[in-house]
């Protein structure tokens, strides 16, 4: 699919084949779409949970409300944070790049982090809604269809998934084949009200 409309067409959906599953090779070109998401400094914050398991889906879906589509869907990611990612061995996340970039970039990476722990979970969230927002595109290139979810009780999501200690829960996304489609698109702020030129 193009990629403007994947862009148009992807909707939240909430009905999906229970029945129907992803293959390996679908599963695997996801992630490794996904993996081309851009962070700040390349660092990578996010972290998905594949659920796999059946009966975590059936626990995640009562944290959720009981939302059909987080045991419905093909896949079930829960997607997670690594608030303190810039500090784990940096100079990973610049190992393919040329030595120049890399002695430019690399020692920046812990004074622009380390004394400023808003910055960090601001950063981190803003990589897993780049990644969310590649996935959901990717899934649409591919003929499926997700759902990007926050409408949950975190702390129980948290327990479940043993969300490690410095980490943090950005949202669940579950893909898989609509069975319905989304209602229509219910509108949109005007352009006048959303762009402002130059300042406020």
């Amino acid at each position: 699919m193009n990629t403007l409309d994947a862009i148009r067409q992807r909707r939240a959906i909430k009905h999906f084949d229970p029945a129907h599953q992803f293959s390996k090779e679908e599963t695997q070109q996801l992630i490794e779409l996904a993996m081309q998401s851009p962070s700040s400094f390349n660092i990578q914050h996010w972290r998905l949970v594949n659920v796999t398991d059946k009966a975590l889906r059936v626990q995640l879906r009562a944290a959720a409300h009981d939302q059909a589509q987080v045991t419905d869907a093909s896949l079930l990611f829960v997607i997670a944070v690594d608030i303190k990612a810039w500090s784990k061995d940096p100079a990973r996340y610049w190992v393919n790049a040329p030595k120049e970039a890399q002695d430019i970039l690399v020692p920046w990476i812990t004074p622009f982090y380390s004394s400023d722990e808003q910055l960090q979970r601001d950063e981190a969230m803003r990589s897993a809604g780049i990644l969310l927002q590649t996935m959901m595109l990717a899934a649409k290139g591919m003929g499926y269809d997700s759902c990007p979810m926050v409408g949950f009780d975190f702390k129980k999501v948290a327990e479940l998934v043993h969300l490690p200690k410095d980490f943090a829960l950005a949202a669940m996304l579950p893909i898989g084949k609509a069975t319905k489609p989304a209602w229509p698109k219910p509108g949109f702020i005007p352009q006048s009200e959303m762009i402002v030129e130059n300042h406020f």
